[in-house]
């Protein structure tokens, strides 16, 4: 987009109050403007015609038709990237799944901090929804889980960062491993709730025991440890093992969690017994660190821009030599196969 044109967004919400603050919050910022407001999804169809905007900011629950259904009937006839608002349901993962872009979460409407954080938060998923010109690529739906037992020297880890269109990408990763696989740690930028939910939609879904990690947990063969959605993780060696250590902290590159935090942990730590993937996502989190696992002797992966829903991480890591393998999503499995071999 034209950095002197104006992001245009149209917000889909059933209450007045939170149609009001969210229209009040973004307005705010210089580089974006409210195209138009709308009630319900049958409404939202009309002012999309309309005024034709770059971003739809749409509730997940709402009257007539859940924003869901309303993903799945629109995006296939009229693609305009979307930020779901949700109060704390799963069903925002069913979202993603859809075709949303991203989501935040709802603020507690009686905690000013809780508004403005939530404002920030919506108004940085905004412009990087912008970005975002045709529907995300759809890879083969959950690739074939790797034929046969991943045999791996002691003291494996593989660590995975992820933004923006994250949460698909490691489900689509995480689908085709068997649980021999080395232990895993990820970060992905979700905010404090949905990390959890994360966690158990990836434990019921996969072969692996995915948890929300706490600090003492262990990232043993076949155990994939998510961070928190508003604490930092790093791992320390103990052994042969890996230990989680959780922790509040100031952002860094703007997140907590970081994935740079993470990746210089992985680097210290495991050396050249590690693999480190940076998925899509905006902004440049995890680059540095990946560059520094590179260095350290770790075989390092970058998401491609065709797979990728925004190459912004993958790129900045790929354009200072931090990325060693570059594949599309639905490839990197049997990259991270055949380098463990």
């Amino acid at each position: 987009m034209d950095k002197t044109q104006k992001i245009k967004v149209l917000v889909v919400d059933d209450s007045l109050l939170f149609r009001e603050t969210i229209a009040r919050a973004i307005s705010s910022d210089p580089q974006i403007v409210i195209a138009a407001v709308a009630t319900n999804p049958f409404e939202a169809r009309d002012r999309i015609v309309e005024t034709h905007p770059d971003v739809v900011v749409c509730d997940v629950e709402m009257p007539l038709m859940n924003g869901i259904e309303f993903l799945r009937q629109l995006l296939p006839q009229y693609f305009v990237p979307v930020v779901m608002v949700s109060s704390g349901s799963n069903k925002v993962f069913e979202a993603i799944e859809a075709g949303a872009v991203d989501f935040v979460a709802k603020p507690d409407m009686q905690s000013g901090k809780s508004i403005e954080a939530f404002c920030l938060d919506l108004i940085q998923k905004i412009k990087a929804a912008s970005t975002v010109k045709t529907a995300r690529p759809k890879p083969e739906k959950a690739a074939d889980r790797l034929a046969g037992k991943i045999s791996h020297e002691a003291g494996a880890i593989i660590a995975i960062g992820a933004s923006t269109g994250g949460t698909e990408a490691i489900f689509n990763i995480l689908s085709a491993l068997p649980p021999t696989v080395p232990g895993i740690v990820i970060v992905q930028h979700i905010p404090p709730v949905f990390s959890e939910m994360f966690a158990e939609r990836l434990n019921t879904q996969t072969a692996l025991r995915v948890k929300e990690a706490e600090t003492g947990d262990y990232a043993d063969q076949g155990t994939v440890l998510i961070a928190p959605g508003d604490r930092h993780m790093r791992i320390k060696k103990v052994g042969q093992r890996y230990r989680a250590e959780c922790f509040q902290d100031e952002k860094v590159n703007g997140h907590c969690p970081s994935v740079d935090v993470l990746f210089d942990s992985v680097a210290k730590e495991a050396g050249g017994h590690a693999i480190g993937i940076l998925l899509t996502g905006m902004g440049y989190d995890g680059a540095k660190g990946l560059l520094g696992m590179r260095r350290k002797g770790a075989r390092t992966i970058g998401q491609d821009q065709a797979s990728s829903v925004v190459y912004g991480m993958p790129k900045v890591a790929f354009d200072i030599g931090a990325v060693e393998f570059q594949a599309a999503l639905t490839g990197i499995p049997q990259v991270l196969f055949n380098l463990l071999k």
